[in-house]
C-alpha cells in the first residue's frame, strides 16, 4: 500500500510539474453493470461537464461500451501539457470527421481534439461561443460575442464560419441578441436568439442564414428567450422558449416551411428546457424556474414529430425520475434506444448520469463531473457529411 501511494503521489507531482503550480486531478475509472462488447458500435460516448462559471472546471468523461468502463475527468490525463486544462464552462460537444469539438463558452474557444484519443489538436478562438454544427468542410459556431454580463445594451451576436482544413475563421454574420443553438437544413442555418443578457427585453426571433454567402436572409418571430432548436426528418423545426420565469411560461413551438420561408405553425403548450430527436420521437424535459415561488417545476414529455402531437407526459416509466434533482442533459443511444439523462444536482458538486431502457426503466447510474450537460456518441468511423 505504501509503495502504491508513493507512485500515485509521484505521478501527481509530475503532472503538477507540467503545469507548474497547478494541481491535476487524476482520472477516475468505474466499471459499469453491463457486459463488455468488443464489437460495440458506437464504441463510446463523451460527456462534457460544464463546471461552475469562473472555476475553470470544464472536463470530459468517457463511457467505453467495449470495456464497460466509465472514465471521469480524462482531459488532463490525455493532455498533460495544456496549462489551463479544458477551460471555463463547457457549452457544447460534437464529433465530426474524426475530431471532437468542445465549445468552451467563458474561455472563448472551441477546443479541437482527436475523437479517438481525446488529445488536443488546436483551439479556435471565438468570443463567448455557444454551439457548433457542421456542413461539408466547415463548422458554424454561434456566439454571444460581447462580454459575459447582464447588460440592457448588450450587442447582437453572430455565427462564425470556420474552415476545418485550416481552423481559420472565413466568414461571420450578425444575427439576433445572444444566439444559442442552431440547426442546419440544406444550405441554411437556423439560429435561436435568446436575448438573455438583455432581460427583461428578450429577443424572440430565429435568424435564417444562407451558408454560402453568410448573410442573414430573414428572421422568424417566435417567442421570447429562445434556446434550443432541432430539425426533424419531415422539414419541421422545433424551437424552445424559456419564457421570462414570471408571467410568460416556457413553451415549445413547431415551425414549418410555407412558400419557401419558415413560420410558426403551432405552440405545443408544454414547457421545454432541452430536447433530442430519435426517429419520430422528440424527447423533452423542462426545469422551469418561477420567480414567484423561487422553485423549479420539472416535467417530461414525448412528441411524435410525424403526427405532430404529444404522445406521453413522461419517458421514465418506473418512477425513478424522482431521483433526478435537476435534469440537465439528454441523449439517446443510436442503436438500442437507451435514454441518458444527466442530473446537475446542486450545480456545485459532482452530478450523475442515469441510463434508462427505451421503455423508460432504470438500468444504471454513475457519478460524473460538475454540471454534466452535453453528450455525443463516438462511432467506429466518422466521415465528413
Amino acid at each position: 500500500m505504501k509503495r502504491y501511494l508513493f507512485f500515485v503521489l509521484a505521478g501527481c507531482c509530475l503532472a503538477a510539474g507540467c503545469r507548474k503550480i497547478e494541481l491535476v486531478n487524476p482520472t477516475e475509472y468505474e466499471v459499469l453493470p453491463f457486459g463488455e462488447d468488443p464489437d460495440a458500435d458506437p464504441i463510446g460516448m463523451y460527456l462534457l461537464n460544464e463546471g461552475n462559471m469562473g472555476s475553470n472546471k470544464a472536463d470530459l468523461d468517457y463511457l467505453d461500451y467495449r470495456t464497460a468502463v466509465y472514465a471521469r475527468g480524462i482531459y488532463a490525463e490525455k493532455n498533460p501539457n495544456v496549462v489551463k486544462e479544458l477551460g471555463d464552462v463547457g457549452n457544447d460537444i460534437q464529433v465530426y470527421d474524426g475530431r471532437l469539438f468542445a465549445v468552451i463558452n467563458c474561455s472563448h474557444k472551441v477546443e479541437v481534439m482527436d475523437a479517438y484519443t481525446a488529445r488536443r489538436i488546436t483551439q479556435i478562438d471565438i468570443p463567448n461561443c455557444r454551439y457548433i454544427r457542421f456542413k461539408g468542410k466547415y463548422a458554424y459556431v454561434s456566439a454571444y460575442v460581447g462580454p459575459v454580463a447582464m447588460d440592457p445594451n448588450a450587442q447582437k451576436g453572430a455565427v462564425f464560419k470556420v474552415d476545418l482544413d485550416t481552423y481559420k475563421i472565413v466568414g461571420q454574420v450578425t444575427v439576433g441578441y445572444q444566439p444559442d443553438e442552431l440547426a442546419i437544413i440544406g444550405g441554411r442555418a437556423y439560429v435561436a436568439n435568446s436575448g438573455g443578457y438583455r432581460a427583461p427585453n428578450y429577443d424572440s426571433t430565429v435568424s435564417v442564414i444562407e451558408l454560402e454567402t453568410m448573410r442573414q436572409m430573414y428572421k422568424i418571430d417566435v417567442a421570447i428567450n429562445l434556446s434550443r432548436i432541432k430539425a426533424d426528418a419531415y422539414g419541421n423545426l422545433w424551437v424552445s422558449s424559456r419564457g421570462n420565469y414570471d408571467d410568460v411560461p416556457s413553451n415549445l413551438y413547431r415551425l414549418e416551411p410555407n412558400g419557401g420561408r419558415y413560420q410558426v405553425a403551432e405552440a405545443m403548450n408544454i414547457p421545454a428546457s432541452n430536447m433530442i430527436i430519435s426517429g419520430d420521437s422528440l424527447y423533452v424535459y423542462s426545469v422551469e424556474y418561477s420567480n414567484q415561488t423561487s422553485k423549479n417545476t420539472v416535467t417530461y414529455a414525448i412528441i411524435d414529430v410525424k403526427k405532430k402531437r404529444v404522445v406521453s407526459r413522461k419517458f421514465i416509466t418506473d418512477g425513478t425520475e424522482l431521483d433526478i434533482v435537476i435534469p440537465y442533459g439528454i441523449a439517446i443511444h443510436p442503436r438500442n434506444g437507451d435514454i441518458y439523462v444527466t442530473d446537475a444536482k446542486n450545480y456545485v458538486s459532482s452530478g450523475v448520469l442515469h441510463c434508462y431502457s427505451r421503455e423508460g426503466v432504470h438500468k444504471w447510474s454513475v457519478r460524473t463531473g460538475d454540471i454534466p450537460a452535453h453528450m455525443v456518441f463516438l462511432e467506429r468511423k466518422q466521415t465528413r457529411q
